[in-house]
């Protein structure tokens, strides 16, 4: 009977009548069972006006009493039983019965099994398989039944739907079951089981149905879970593209409940770039997952309950971002105050044992320990309460079923770095004995290197404060064991934070003389070049050797006076030559030759010289500004990175191709150690011109190497040096900041200067030199380190001597600098036209409206016996000084131009005639030799003579003269002019001196190579 248009008197008055002759119908037979249908339909319509669960359940009762009476399985029984299963199905659905979801799902099962039954009736077998979906996701969501087999039984199902041919809209709805009960029971049993199986079926589904935004959400969602388990790139890389996707998705739906998926792709997206970045610690996914960050909170309301985390991501991101890259434009700040949430509430939710922690509420307790880090200035009060908090979570993991799945090695971490916390404030020796026993037992716990990592970081704090108090071998054991934790090869992290920890491992093992030692110092230099080249160009790199200075200028030192402590002064010296001059050893090796690869593979020579001069132009381009204003991100561009970060992008990638070439190239025979560091057999033969001395300047102990022609000198030095040197340094530093360079005060200190240098390291070397039989007059080269690189060591005296004339170390022998063996080295090697000894023509480059007296200097130049081609004012562009430096051998500079792109074989020497352009600054670092002087070695140029601080402008005119009129006339026959411009500098210095000019004037002038 249709009841539709009945009202609840009418429907309360049928059901009295039909209910009053049951009783007079016969026990048994169709006609008792008809009365009940009639009954259930009554009592149903009843519900939907009312609403009453009473009329629902009654209704059900009467279809039980039907289905009795109709044992024998037909069409129409089939059908009733059909009916019965929808009536349980809808109270499930509305009032989640235990009992309601086990009668539908074996309901379910046995109307599947009588499929030839269905097909003869109007009830299909897919439409009984969409509901047995529905109902095992409800008793997954219920935790009523195994949820592990409830989800492999649904995927199941869902993929015979799949390759069934009902419509999109009927296979929407069981697909979407499946994929909310995995989102929400995914963290109550391990997904990871079912895992690839569920991918497949939503993969399938996404084909079938490729504007679903559920299913879509579900796929990046499983894929993002099993990016966590596995860390496939490609599974993170899908899973953004599908949800990106999303954002372009055609759709009827309301722009609200549209925006509201948008968001909910947007915050995958980001969410999956951070863990891809926290995971591998890549450059270019810092550039994401900055980028990323940033989008969601556009389209987050105030008062969502995410912003917060995202913000203070963004935050540390940017942080980040700054520190690795020197990008401080644009940096976001995140949320400035913490507030520890309400403990005893959160502590309530978890002392019953029987109650279920939500992936939300666990959300909640997880900010809770969150902010108890991040909360700087915690009261003592405070940190009590979050060590009881705590303390009672971690006794309960094993109480409540719905906490012991979960991974708790955050919790041993909070907890472990609150009690060192609380140690530090009051100083309870109890505090520090129960945060170092908290974490040895999250030690015992947990084997993943992630998780281990966590808990050693702690645990190095705390157990180097019990160190302090106790100092025991096996707690030194301990640190060390600690830091081999924390920067094994398994562990990832930014290659900032490896070096670090490495370098504080070396720092230890070699103040306490661990025999771990050489390993440290060894992983330092196996990640040092990994740890530079994160950045893209060499400004960035320049500002990261900066910012993490001491590490990288102590790292060699250390070593090499550990080497030669040991008797290995050869082993120090190449320990030296590999951590001095990186950014220009990284160049170097770009414009490595390729000549004897090419007769042995010619196509893999091309590749190699073709990906250098990539890697070349990527890192001595300027970068791009990298502010990414939150302000100017629009939601469509969401899957747009800046100029920057596809800089990033692009180096990794050159960087990852050269790599593999190198792989490839060390594969061929005789070419295994193809760009290894330099034997010391090797270095040595920067010495065969003549000595050169190496500074090892450590606070461990100081050393001057002088490597000879046929031999090694290794000259000790009193137990003050270290000290002496950084005094001398701090002396001239200082006296150039308070004081103009042609003041008295600057005069005497720096006076003062060349002769405590003299008495610390010129009388000791002049000694060697002679003990050694070395000529005066010789060629000799100086190779500084630490302070001493910017310490005038060629003008030190005066040196005594019996017929009172003032003399000085250039006196006695001709210095030069060099910033490291290999320069020294390169800056000989002939010339693949041959080398020349016909006097060299000059290319004159001079901006005289920027020098006061830059006329005189440039005749001067433009009068020498010699080819003088002469680019002055407009004329000197960068184009035209490169173009032209490519044919002359001899460059004369007044102007400071940036050339250092250019590869100019021929080019043989450079005179820099302008101020600073061989200075270190206080932003340098000073094994690095990072000015205009090494950038024009980089560049080619054998010999370079550069200032040291600013020069008087009338010493230009007279110096030029004299210098080249020295190196012009020179009667050397087989001396190239390049290598005779160190004595040709002297001599004119040496003019300059005859005119009574003040010290620091002639001082200034430095010869660089050879």
């Amino acid at each position: 009977m249709d009841t539709e248009g009945y009202s609840l008197p009418d429907i309360e008055g049928t059901i009295f009548v039909l209910e009053s002759i049951i009783p007079f119908l016969p026990r048994f037979g169709r006609r008792r069972a008809y009365y009940f249908i009639s009954l259930w339909k009554w009592r149903f319509d009843h519900y939907n006006l009312s609403g009453s669960k009473e009329q629902l359940d009654k209704s059900i009762l009467y279809l039980v009493e039907a289905q009795l009476l109709l044992v024998k399985p037909t069409a129409d029984s089939i059908r009733l039983f059909h009916r019965l299963v929808k009536v349980l199905f809808c109270r499930l659905l509305k009032f989640k019965q235990p009992d309601d979801v086990e009668s539908c799902v074996k309901y379910l099962r046995y109307l599947r099994n009588q499929r030839c039954q269905l097909e003869v009736g109007v009830i299909s077998h897919e439409a009984v398989t969409s509901y047995l979906v529905k109902a095992l996701a409800i008793r997954a969501e219920l935790n009523t039944g195994d949820i592990k087999e409830d989800i492999r039984e649904m995927a199941t199902l869902c993929r015979e739907l799949l390759n069934s041919d009902i419509s999109g809209i009927i296979l929407n709805s069981p697909l979407e079951s499946l994929g909310v009960a995995v989102l929400k029971t995914s963290d109550i049993w391990p997904v990871e089981e079912v895992l690839d199986s569920l991918i497949e079926c939503f993969r399938e589904a996404n084909m079938r149905l490729p504007y679903s935004y559920y299913l879509s959400l579900t796929l990046a969602r499983l894929l993002a879970n099993r990016f966590e388990k596995n860390y496939s790139i490609i599974d993170s890389e899908e899973a953004i593209t599908i949800l990106k996707k999303i954002l372009t998705f055609p759709s009827d739906l309301p722009q609200n409940l549209r925006s509201q998926f948008q968001y909910t792709a947007l915050r995958g997206i980001a969410d999956i770039s951070f863990l891809r970045f926290s995971e591998f610690h890549m450059p270019e996914y810092l550039e994401e997952a900055t980028f990323h960050s940033r989008v969601p909170l556009i389209s987050a309301s105030c008062d969502d309950r995410r912003r917060p985390k995202f913000s203070q991501r963004l935050a540390d991101l940017t942080k980040q971002r700054a520190v690795e890259f020197g990008i401080e434009g644009g940096c976001y700040r995140g949320p400035e105050v913490h507030k520890l949430p309400c403990l005893s509430s959160l502590a309530a939710s978890i002392t019953d044992p029987d109650c279920s922690i939500s992936n939300e509420q666990w959300d909640q307790h997880w900010e809770a320990l969150a902010s108890m880090i991040l909360t700087n200035d915690l009261a003592d009060s405070e940190i009590e309460e979050s060590i009881k908090y705590c303390r009672l979570v971690l006794a309960s993991i094993h109480c409540v079923p719905s906490l012991e799945h979960r991974n708790h090695v955050y919790l041993y971490a909070v907890l472990g770095s609150l009690l060192f916390r609380a140690f530090r404030r009051t100083g309870k020796l109890e505090c520090i004995d129960e945060s170092i026993a908290v974490i040895r037992d999250g030690l015992k716990t947990y084997e993943a290197p992630d998780e281990r990592v966590l808990l050693a970081f702690v645990a190095l704090t705390s157990v180097s404060a019990y160190n302090s108090l106790h100092q025991r071998e096996e707690v030194v054991d301990e640190i060390i064991q600690l830091f081999a934790i924390l920067t094994s090869d398994d562990t990832r992290m930014m290659p900032s934070e490896r070096f670090h920890l490495l370098y504080g491992w070396a720092i230890v093992a070699h103040n306490l003389g661990h025999p771990s030692m050489t390993d440290a110092y060894e992983n330092l230099f196996k990640h040092m070049q990994d740890t530079l080249s994160y950045a893209p160009t060499l400004e960035s790199q320049h500002h990261r050797l900066v910012s993490m200075r001491e590490g990288f200028q102590d790292l060699p030192l250390g070593y090499a006076s550990y080497q030669i402590d040991k008797g290995q002064p050869r082993k120090a010296i190449e320990t030296l030559e590999r951590g001095r001059a990186l950014l220009w050893s990284e160049m170097r090796d770009f414009r490595t030759s390729t000549d004897q690869l090419r007769a042995v593979d010619p196509t893999l020579a091309a590749e190699f010289e073709a990906i250098n001069k990539d890697l070349e132009q990527v890192t001595m381009s300027m970068a791009p500004c990298g502010n990414m204003e939150t302000e100017s991100i629009k939601v469509e561009d969401s899957w747009t990175t800046d100029p920057f970060s596809d800089l990033v992008a692009k180096q990794q990638q050159f960087l990852g191709d050269r790599n593999k070439l190198i792989s490839r190239i060390r594969a061929l025979p005789n070419f295994g150690n193809f760009l290894e560091p330099p034997s010391f057999d090797v270095l040595h033969s920067a010495a065969l011109c003549g000595p050169v001395i190496i500074i090892n300047h450590c606070m461990w102990r100081s050393d001057l190497l002088v490597l000879f022609r046929d031999s090694l000198s290794l000259i000790t030095t009193t137990c003050d040096f270290y000290r002496r040197a950084i005094e001398l340094g701090d002396r001239l530093v200082d006296a150039r900041k308070h004081h103009r360079l042609e003041s008295k005060e600057y005069g005497r200190a720096l006076r003062s200067v060349l002769q405590s240098l003299y008495e610390l390291v010129g009388k000791p070397v002049i000694d060697e030199l002679r003990r050694m039989k070395i000529p005066e007059q010789s060629r000799v080269w100086w190779c500084p380190t630490s302070v001493f690189c910017f310490l005038p060591l060629h003008a030190m005296g005066p040196i005594p001597s019996d017929d009172g004339v003032t003399r000085y170390f250039s006196d006695l022998y001709i210095p030069s600098y060099t910033p490291s063996l290999s320069a020294l080295i390169a800056s000989r090697k002939p010339q693949a036209e041959g080398q020349t000894f016909q006097k060299p023509s000059i290319l004159l480059v001079a901006q005289p409206e920027s020098l006061k007296h830059a006329i005189p200097e440039i005749w001067t130049i433009q009068r020498l016996t010699t080819t003088v081609t002469s680019l002055i004012s407009k004329n000197a562009t960068p184009s035209s000084v490169v173009e032209c430096l490519r044919h002359h051998q001899f460059s004369h500079f007044l102007t400071l131009l940036e050339i250092v792109r250019s590869q100019l074989p021929t080019a043989e020497f450079a005179f820099l005639s302008a101020c600073h352009t061989a200075e270190l600054t206080e932003e340098s670092i000073s094994d690095e030799a990072l000015h205009l002087t090494a950038a024009m070695q980089y560049c080619g140029f054998r010999s370079v003579v550069g200032t040291m601080w600013a020069m008087a402008d009338e010493d230009g005119q007279y110096l030029a003269e004299d210098f080249y009129k020295s190196i012009l006339s020179s009667d050397e026959p087989g001396v190239p002019y390049y290598e005779r411009s160190a004595r040709a500098l002297r001599d004119a210095v040496k003019n300059l001196r005859c005119k009574k000019v003040p010290l620091e004037r002639w001082v200034n002038y430095v010869h660089y190579g050879a």
